[in-house]
């Protein structure tokens, strides 16, 4: 008879040690055991009483405080392990283990107190498989190693959390490409990024990695690669040349050198024209911007018309003697296709019925 696999819970247990591998015993099948919250750190693990977690997939150890000689010895017992979760665990340096975890494929080591890299390197040597990394929450000032090294160490690494790490540095960015198979990177909150605004923070990151695909848990399109690019050298063209990162000098190989973008002014231009009304004569600032419909609306308001039917007739200084006044009649179009001047004047006459509009003039 088929036997279903079986996933198990622990939370909080008098006697960790004892009551977990008793009732381990009687779940062969046992795929995931979560021992999160639970207080392991006086726990130290014989081998035989491992033997029971064979089958274990997903293994979850959150905030137990257990010691590194106790996750080995699960681990190695462990032959198709593939997640493992040690956050929480006050961890300030890696103990190495004899054997490696070739199957585990994710590691999530999020707010413990890793400081060096030199710590990270032993996780390398230790789960060689590795696709995802979660560091986030640690104090890595850096990553330290060169492109060999790493390329040895995770050689299938497509996924890493940065996020609230300590980098500071542009070159410790630039190494990230050495990871031969990233595809994926979190860095939210370092103190690398912290002067610039979002956008400037996705830009310059998005510039240094080439081959991710997925920045901060966005996609990543070929238009917004380029962009980005683009601002990378723009950012950086006048900065000393001792400060250039390294990635400035292969971006101006693929571009060359970029001008600076033009500063557009986008503020809604203005004119004054003389608005006449009967014997009155006003000079109004207008908003090229608006329409004839929203022009109405700002004389009525402005000039208190008690009329309900006006109608507007643009009148251009230097050319009315040869094309006359124009009737302003289509509600939604925008006063700067009349190429208003300065000076020109707006004739507002009431609307009379039966009248036709060159009657007025």
């Amino acid at each position: 008879m088929h036997q279903a696999w079986e996933e198990w819970c622990c939370t909080a247990l008098q006697d960790p040690q004892s009551k977990v591998f008793t009732i381990a015993s009687n779940i062969p099948n046992l795929v995931f055991l979560n021992l999160s919250m639970n207080p392991l750190g006086g726990t130290e693990l014989e081998p035989s009483m491992a033997e029971d977690f064979s089958r274990v997939q997903r293994l979850v150890l959150i905030n137990t405080h257990v010691s590194w000689n106790t996750v080995h010895t699960l681990t190695q017992r462990m032959p198709e392990l593939e997640e493992l979760f040690l956050c929480l665990n006050g961890y300030n340096t890696v103990s190495e283990s004899q054997a490696s975890c070739s199957s585990l494929h994710l590691l999530q080591m999020t707010e413990n107190r890793l400081q060096e890299w030199a710590e990270v390197r032993k996780l390398g040597l230790m789960y060689p498989s590795l696709h995802t990394l979660v560091l986030a929450n640690n104090s890595l000032g850096s990553v330290d190693d060169n492109q060999e090294t790493l390329q040895q160490l995770f050689p299938n690494l497509r996924t890493i959390n940065l996020n609230n790490s300590g980098l500071s540095k542009w070159e410790d960015i630039g190494r990230l490409n050495f990871f031969p198979k990233l595809e994926e990177v979190k860095a939210m909150g370092i103190p690398l990024l912290q002067l610039y605004n979002n956008q400037e923070r996705r830009d310059l990151l998005l510039a240094q990695l080439p081959s991710v695909l997925v920045l901060n848990g966005s996609a990543v399109s070929d238009g917004e690669r380029e962009d980005a690019e683009r601002f990378f050298i723009r950012y950086f063209q006048d900065c000393p040349g001792q400060e250039l990162p390294e990635r400035y000098h292969f971006l101006v190989s693929k571009y060359g050198q970029l001008a600076p973008l033009a500063d557009v002014d986008l503020t809604p231009r203005c004119t004054i024209v003389d608005v006449r009304w009967g014997d009155r004569v006003e000079a109004v600032s207008l908003h090229l911007e608006q329409t004839v419909g929203d022009l109405k609306k700002q004389l009525k308001a402005l000039l208190q018309f008690t009329t309900n039917g006006i109608r507007l007739f643009y009148i251009n200084r230097e050319m009315c003697s040869v094309v006359g006044p124009e009737e302003m009649k289509c509600g939604s179009r925008a006063l700067h296709s009349y190429g208003i001047q300065d000076g020109d004047e707006i004739l507002v006459v009431p609307r009379v019925k039966g009248r036709c509009s060159s009657s007025n003039f």
